[in-house]
């Protein structure tokens, strides 16, 4: 008997699960004239006061967020953010019917469901009436399962390890972020995300190596100090630091990479690399995509993309590309920010996420015969799975479609 897995690879906020046009199968309303994106986004940058609170951000208890939630006072909460949603109802695309199935909850689900890839932050930025007393909540009442960390020196480095206290996939959990003397490191462990954020206690070099062992469940972040020093602590602790939450509570943090290569698959259809900075590493684990988000036409836009394995490209390899991300990217005509990315040159930034998406190998760990059904860019997410599956199973079937534009 078949045991098929629920669906869930690629993410249903993934471009391979997206039409040409942008749409997802949501419906749409017609809306009013005068009440488009580009309006919204003129209106609130008008100066309006529109959370009603004259720029004061709040602490919103759950209590005090059900009170807001009839048309004319409709707050919801976004990640812990809670954003009084009432001016945006009749510009909202899926028209305030939709909209009112968040009011006065945690609306995160429902938005991931149709909305995943939206900047959020940016679109609702002037609706932020605060955020949630519970966003610092631990989700699991077992202290003894929760990740820890600790520091130790030598006269020349300082290392950071952290104790999963749980085995990590061997397709790599973490992203670290070291910009301007603060670092930054997130370890997705299943659905949950564990967080180190601290400004160092003094200066360090800009690489930064990370080593992970797998089946213990540590991972070890090591920091190349510019003096001798002794440091007496670790560093300040800043925002979320030490928290261990759902990932869906963690708002995407971006990277400012560099376009290094565009690669022709064919007529419509690229590879870009993109090398990351010094101090950031990205290991994006299989099934996972990340986002990116440029500023066009005066609108800031959050796309995913699925990292392919980098020998689907012909450029020569050497070390630097192991910490380069390999996007592939279809071209629509009519497709605003895929049209953006195909205009864009070697040497030119792009804002890069870390990884997201919630795909489990588990399914997969019994497993002897894999059969793959993929058509046209929805290779992107096989690729990487393929290589991974290659290691451990003996019997792999790849079916791919794809459409021959000259017929």
């Amino acid at each position: 008997m078949l045991n098929i897995p629920t669906q869930s690879f690629p993410s249903p906020s993934s471009q391979q699960r997206v039409s040409p046009s942008g749409q997802s199968g949501r419906s749409k309303v017609a809306l009013k004239p005068g009440h488009s994106l580009m309006d919204w986004i003129r209106f609130s940058k008008s100066g309006k006061d529109l959370t009603g609170l004259r720029g004061r951000l709040i602490e919103v208890s759950q209590e005090e967020l059900r009170k807001h939630n009839n048309r004319d006072d409709c707050w919801t909460c976004i990640r812990g953010l809670v954003y009084n949603v009432t001016p945006y109802m009749d510009y909202h695309p899926g028209g305030e019917d939709e909209l009112m199935k968040a009011a006065g909850i945690d609306g995160t689900d429902l938005f991931d469901q149709v909305h995943r890839w939206v900047n959020y932050e940016s679109m609702l930025k002037e609706c932020l009436v605060g955020r949630m007393d519970s966003i610092f909540m631990l989700f699991m009442s077992n202290l003894c399962c929760l990740p820890r960390y600790d520091w130790f020196q030598t006269d020349v480095s300082v290392h950071l390890v952290v104790y999963a206290k749980r085995k990590i996939p061997s397709a790599g959990c973490t992203s670290v972020d070291l910009e301007a003397g603060v670092l930054r490191l997130e370890a997705l462990l299943g659905k949950m995300s564990y967080m180190i954020h601290l400004r160092l206690a003094d200066e360090v070099e800009g690489n930064v190596a990370v080593h992970t062992a797998f089946s213990v469940g540590k991972i070890q972040v090591s920091l190349r100090k510019k003096g001798k020093t002794k440091w007496t602590n670790l560093g300040q602790p800043l925002e979320f630091h030490n928290t261990f939450v759902l990932k869906k509570e963690r708002a995407p943090h971006y990277c400012q990479g560099v376009l290094v290569s565009k690669t022709e698959v064919n007529h419509n259809t690229l590879i870009f690399r993109v090398k990351l900075p010094p101090g950031t590493i990205r290991h994006v684990p299989v099934g996972t995509h990340v986002y990116l988000k440029a500023v066009v036409k005066d609108a800031e836009l959050v796309r995913p993309y699925t990292p392919v394995d980098q020998s689907l490209t012909a450029a020569p390899q050497h070390p630097s590309e192991e910490t380069d991300l390999f996007l592939m990217v279809k071209i629509y005509p009519d497709g605003m920010f895929s049209s953006y990315l195909n205009d864009l040159h070697v040497g030119d930034r792009l804002s890069v996420s870390g990884p997201e998406g919630a795909f489990s190998l588990r399914p997969l760990r019994d497993v002897t015969h894999l059969y793959l059904l993929a058509a046209g860019t929805g290779l992107t997410p096989m690729t990487r799975l393929i290589r991974l599956a290659t290691q451990e199973m003996g019997h792999i079937r790849l079916f791919f479609c794809n459409y021959n534009y000259l017929q």
